[in-house]
């Protein structure tokens, strides 16, 4: 079953192939492969990042404010309108991250989007806690769907550490048309070829190695934002 609400701090770093390579040849002793990753292969994650008319939301968080929120719409990989898929709503406050999200089928969301009714399906276990937060804050901004990002994805969990995890990225696209996640992934690229985004997530303090390896290899974090960075590329077509 997939984690519904937890917090944590989110710190990125950006690696060259190099960097990559050289963690994954120490990775194995310290944390275990998410199975979504068969065969040490990436899996895709594709999302629908909601926001106003014009903007607002990624906007103020462009702004680093001190309290931010987004609300996206998941999937694993191109699904089917009766796949299951995963409304999120995501606030950062002084670093930490609450994360919370709920079940739907992708025809019922699309319906919701457009009728802002919340479906009851039986199909899908829906928290209504969650979905009750999310509707608020739809309603609150009248959001829609804006832009679509796709990226490939590895991702580990520390083996004595369930707290810990990394999440390695790469091919991340986007886009401003066909804002559906039963359409195949495409779109700009938002990162140079050879280029990977990771994050390490934790509540509590890195672990010792690594917090060793970023110093070995002097990678440093970095404030890089998918939607953030799919925004200003945007901004800059415009003039």
């Amino acid at each position: 079953m997939a984690i519904e609400v937890f917090n944590r701090r989110e710190i990125k770093y950006m690696l060259d192939d190099d960097d990559k390579n050289a963690l994954l040849s120490i990775i194995g002793e310290y944390m275990n492969s998410d199975p979504f990753n068969k065969d040490g292969k990436t899996y895709s994650i594709c999302n629908l990042y909601l926001d106003t008319e014009a903007d607002e939301l990624i906007r103020k968080s462009l702004e680093k404010p001190v309290f931010k929120e987004k609300i996206r719409l998941r999937s694993y990989g191109t699904v089917a309108l009766t796949d299951k898929v995963y409304l999120e709503s995501k606030k950062k406050y002084d670093h930490v991250v609450n994360k919370r999200r709920t079940a739907f089928i992708l025809s019922d969301v699309y319906e919701y989007f457009e009728k802002g009714i919340i479906p009851q399906n039986p199909e899908v276990k829906m928290n209504p806690q969650v979905m009750k937060e999310i509707d608020y804050i739809m309603n609150f901004y009248n959001l829609k769907p804006k832009v679509f990002i796709s990226y490939d994805r590895l991702a580990f969990f520390e083996k004595n550490n369930s707290d810990f995890r990394l999440t390695i990225d790469r091919n991340i696209q986007s886009r401003r048309t066909d804002l559906r996640l039963d359409s195949p992934a495409y779109g700009q690229q938002l990162l140079p070829e050879g280029k990977w985004l990771m994050e390490a997530k934790a509540f509590k303090a890195f672990p010792l190695w690594f917090v060793r390896f970023l110093s070995s290899r002097k990678i440093y974090s970095t404030s890089f934002s998918k939607y953030g960075t799919e925004y200003k590329n945007y901004v800059l077509t415009k003039k």
